[in-house]
Parts: structure tokens; C-alpha cells; sequence
């Protein structure tokens, strides 16, 4: 289908970074306005790991989304490596989006992000108010918060708000064609059919910790990892071989389950899912290795695209 508007000199492109603490709703933002799903959700931090980037191209142009992981408080090498991951995902970007959770009141990551953007004043800011659906609401909180923020650094940069709810979707429209039209006028990043450019490996292994986030104790998906080592297509069909790795012995019976139940519903969810997704049927060997300190495995980091 030609996306294209009737004078290509109109069309608008560029760089979205999403940012914000964990938890937030960026993923879900992103999902949403792109219509497919990109990044997994899951109420656990450390969810999103790695900077997922996802197109949205239509008639008005196109806007390259950085979803990206959230800030929180370090607590090991793996986090640091995702803090660090998504503060230097707003370098070079058109424009910054914030997002908050107006739901609850603000908290030191939310302040720590507005005072990092006035590092990058050349960008233009979007201060987004999310879960605005919720009747809780702690919007002049935050407008607080950047104001007092803002007169420390000097109020050298504005900032555009907007109320929105990446859950049901009100305030987006407005959301978008605010980005449209914040963004400089030029050619397409991507070709016109291009949805993300995350490695298919990379995302099949993100699938899998959702459902095994959505199933095992809170403490446990920090000591979680899981990589695909093999892609096999067949005709209609997919086979994935993946590997889901814990940091101790003792961990490996709870990831697996009693009977291997639990590993066994992982595997089902994963493969319902992704074969929605990739429009084929999907199947999955899953197999659970102990990896002691595999945080700290520069080389396991590098396999699993969390270093570069």
C-alpha cells in the first residue's frame, strides 16, 4: 500500500527515545501505537533489558520508537548495564519522550530523568502523564516536580505535556500527532515495511521470560536469562532451541516446576503466542542451565545483546 503523502516535502521523520523508571507503561505505550507487539510487558523490573527499536510509518511520515529499559536502583552489574543502556539511548535523538505514572506520586528516578534531560536541550522534550485512566492522580505532583527542576538548571529547555493511557489508549492520537509534528521535515529512516529491526533470536527469547516472569516468585526473573541458540524453519512451521539459564542450583527446580509443569506452561504460552505473531505454528525446545554469576559474564552479556 503507497504510504506516501501527496507532497513527500511534508513528510515528517525522525527518532523517539521513550524513557522513564521501570514500570511505567513504556512498552505498552509502544505496542500500542505501533500495533503489534514489539516489546514484552510484565509488572517485574528488568522486563525490557535491551533498547528494542520499533517503525511507525504512515501517511505523515515516520517515527523511529527507542523503547527502552527502565532506570531504577542498581543493584548488581546487570542493572547497571540496563541504567546505563537507556540514559545514553536520549543521545542524538529528535526528540525525548518522559513518561510518568501520574497514578502514584513522583519518585527519585522520575526526578533523576528530568534533571538529565536539560543535558540534551538541542532535543525536544515531551513530558508524557500516562495511566491517566486510574483514579488516582498525581499530575500536578509531577508539573511540580520539573518546575522545581527546571528553575535549578535555569529553564533553558520546554517541555510539551500530555495525558495519556497507554492501557486504553486515550490521549495517544493527540500524543502522535503532537511527535508528527515536532519532528523536522525529511526522508524515511526505514523502508516503508519495516516494523523493528530486533533480531528475531533476541525477541523469541524475550517471549519466553515473559511467561516465565508472569510465573515465577518476584525475587527469581532478576536470576533469569534465556537465550535461543538455534532457528529452524520448515515449510509453515518454526522451531526454536532455547536455553534458560539461572544463577544457582536451587533455582533450577523452581524454573522448571513440579513434574516440569511449570516449564511445560511457559512453553505452551510462548508458543501460542509468537505463533499469533509470526503467523505460522511455533514450536520450542526449552532446556534449564545453571550459569553461576552469569550477570557478571561479560561474554553471556554480549550473546544476550545486553553489551555491544
Amino acid at each position: 500500500m503507497d504510504i506516501s503523502p501527496a507532497d513527500s516535502s511534508d513528510r515528517r521523520s525522525g527518532i523517539v527515545a521513550v524513557v522513564g523508571r521501570a514500570n511505567v507503561g513504556k512498552s505498552t505505550l509502544v505496542n500500542r501505537i505501533l500495533g503489534e507487539k514489539i516489546s514484552i510487558v510484565s509488572p517485574v523490573a528488568q522486563t525490557t533489558r535491551n533498547v528494542v527499536r520499533g517503525v511507525l510509518t504512515e501517511p505523515r511520515g515516520q517515527i523511529v520508537f527507542l523503547d527502552t529499559p527502565g532506570v531504577h536502583r542498581a543493584k548488581g552489574e546487570l542493572s547497571r548495564l540496563i541504567n546505563r543502556a537507556a540514559r545514553a539511548s536520549v543521545e542524538g535523538v529528535d526528540v525525548v519522550l518522559l513518561l510518568f505514572d501520574s497514578s502514584v506520586p513522583p519518585r527519585e528516578e522520575d526526578e533523576g530523568w528530568c534533571r538529565r534531560l536539560f543535558r540534551y536541550p538541542e532535543a525536544v522534550h515531551v513530558l508524557a502523564l500516562n495511566k491517566c485512566d486510574l483514579q488516582r492522580n498525581h499530575a500536578e505532583d509531577y508539573h511540580q516536580m520539573w518546575e522545581s527542576v527546571s528553575r535549578e538548571k535555569g529553564g533553558n529547555i520546554q517541555a510539551h505535556w500530555v495525558r495519556i493511557s497507554a492501557l486504553t489508549g486515550e490521549g495517544v492520537d493527540e500524543l502522535l500527532e503532537l511527535l508528527f509534528r515536532l519532528l523536522p521535515k525529511g526522508p524515511l529512516l526505514f523502508d516503508e515495511d519495516v516494523l523493528t529491526d530486533y533480531p528475531r533470536k533476541l525477541f523469541i527469547a524475550d517471549i519466553i521470560r515473559e511467561k516465565l516472569f508472569s510465573r515465577l516468585r518476584e525475587e527469581l526473573p532478576h536470576q533469569v536469562a534465556v537465550e535461543v541458540q538455534d532457528v529452524v524453519e520448515d515449510g509453515e512451521e518454526l522451531h526454536a532451541e532455547a536455553t534458560i539459564f539461572v544463577d544457582k542450583e536451587s533455582q533450577k527446580p523452581i524454573v522448571i516446576g513440579h513434574k516440569g509443569r511449570l516449564l511445560r506452561a511457559v512453553r505452551r504460552a510462548a508458543e501460542a503466542e509468537l505463533s499469533g505473531i509470526f503467523e505460522r505454528r511455533v514450536t520450542l525446545s526449552l532446556w534449564v542451565k545453571v550459569s553461576r554469576h552469569w550477570q557478571k559474564n561479560y561474554w553471556m552479556l554480549k550473546r544476550l545483546g545486553l553489551v555491544r
